[in-house]
């Protein structure tokens, strides 16, 4: 079978700079110092995580992908990666610099609040326009109509104009068009993080039926959870390039490893010098049952903070959040009002029976002025951890996001009933 979406080689660059700063002034200034072969003092550029030379941005590299009819491909890479400007090089809102793209069948996107409808229509004005814009008859749109109204929950608002929506009416009535006029290939953007949580998990729930119903679905999101429940296959994006592509666990491992960056290796954290805090976590370090940083379920575990404490502190607190791959917190635990002299302190938490599901983990930690309601310092997804359960491998019967923590229990033996 060939594949739906064919990306062969793809680089999407733009030129960095100003058009038109806003004032004449501004204006003049730029065109002066331009002139002059100096920097241009009204140049503003937000930092990303893109390749820059010279004056060109370089939003993808080189990037190849097929994705097969029925697949969930999932997205993921930090912001600035790239993401978004594949998704709209895919969705034909932009064209790409170079490389070619196939794409075999109509294409319905959500890549933005305000992408795709008119504001000065209604939403039923809008519904029909968008089913228009992918070859639908009116016929076809009125039968789909009250299942699109339905599924939005806006039905008191559906004659209004959509700019006095709300982001999240602007959401659902965006979604549940895309994902109901029977596009053969369905583009969601990270968005759907506008709306609330009910209706988040309404719309992975669609997601879901549409990819079983045959078509093809590319998810954007920052939400580990939504990726490893509905997704196939995941790529992660590193400063415009494929970094990874296979298996959503594997592919949400390698991100989230990539996200650390401050980690040190496995297990444990070091600091890079910080003058100028009146508190840091120095070092950080977990203390394993078994051998290179693997710990076994049941058994007792240690987490050693050292901190450096350059101003007295009488109200320290200290906070330890330990999350799971899909970086949600399942485990935190607290010190307060510790006084503290200048000086390097030991602080030293012990678990006596950690019954975490097997699995990945990593730290948050957390230094604050207690009484004076100041947070001091707030560290992420440091000292990596495994956890190995009744010594089986993770590959036997793992299945990320099953459950995040285990109690004791007991059996009765078989009891026959008749």
């Amino acid at each position: 079978m060939s594949p739906v979406i064919s990306i062969e080689n793809v680089c999407k660059s733009y030129r960095l700079g100003v058009i038109g700063s806003g004032t004449l002034r501004e204006d003049l200034q730029s065109w002066w110092h331009r002139l002059r072969g100096r920097p241009d003092p009204n140049l503003r550029l937000d930092q990303t995580h893109l390749p820059v030379e010279g004056h060109t941005l370089w939003a993808l590299q080189n990037v190849s992908l097929e994705v097969e009819q029925g697949e969930v491909l999932g997205v993921i890479g930090r912001n600035g990666a790239g993401k978004s400007t594949l998704l709209k090089i895919l969705s034909r809102v932009t064209a790409p610099s170079s490389g070619r793209i196939r794409v075999k069948g109509r294409v319905a996107s959500l890549l933005e609040v305000g992408t795709g409808f008119h504001p000065e229509l209604t939403g039923r004005e809008n519904v029909f326009l968008n089913g228009a814009i992918l070859g639908m008859t009116k016929a076809e749109v009125a039968r789909k109509f009250d299942e699109i109204v339905a599924f939005s929950e806006i039905e008191n608002f559906i004659d209004t104009p959509v700019k006095r929506y709300s982001s999240g009416m602007y959401v659902r009535l965006a979604f549940a068009v895309a994902a109901h006029l029977d596009p053969e290939i369905l583009v969601v953007d990270e968005v759907l993080a506008v709306g609330d949580a009910a209706f988040q998990k309404k719309c992975v729930g669609k997601m879901g039926a549409v990819a079983k119903g045959g078509r093809t679905v590319l998810f954007v999101s920052h939400n580990m959870q939504a990726v490893s429940q509905i997704t196939t296959r995941a790529v992660v994006l590193d400063r415009g390039t494929v970094a990874f592509a296979g298996r959503p666990p594997e592919a949400i491992a390698h991100y989230m490893a990539q996200s650390r960056g401050v980690d040190n290796g496995p297990g444990e954290y070091v600091a890079p010098p910080k003058p100028d805090a009146p508190a840091y976590v120095e070092r950080a370090r977990v203390v394993t049952s078994g051998a290179g940083n693997v710990h076994f379920w049941g058994q007792p575990l240690a987490i050693e903070l050292d901190v450096r404490v350059r101003e007295p502190q009488s109200n320290l607190c200290l906070g330890i959040q330990i999350v799971d791959e899909l970086d949600r917190p399942v485990i935190y635990t607290w010190l307060y009002n510790q006084a503290c002299g200048p000086g390097l302190y030991r602080f030293t938490c012990g678990l006596p029976k950690l019954r975490l599901y097997m699995g990945s983990y990593s730290l948050n930690l957390w230094l604050a002025d207690w009484r004076g309601n100041a947070q001091l310092e707030n560290v992420r997804n440091v000292c990596s951890f495994e956890i190995d359960m009744h010594a089986h491998p993770r590959e036997y019967a793992f299945r990320a996001g099953e459950c995040s923590y285990l109690e004791d229990f007991t059996w009765a033996p078989l009891k026959p009933l008749a």
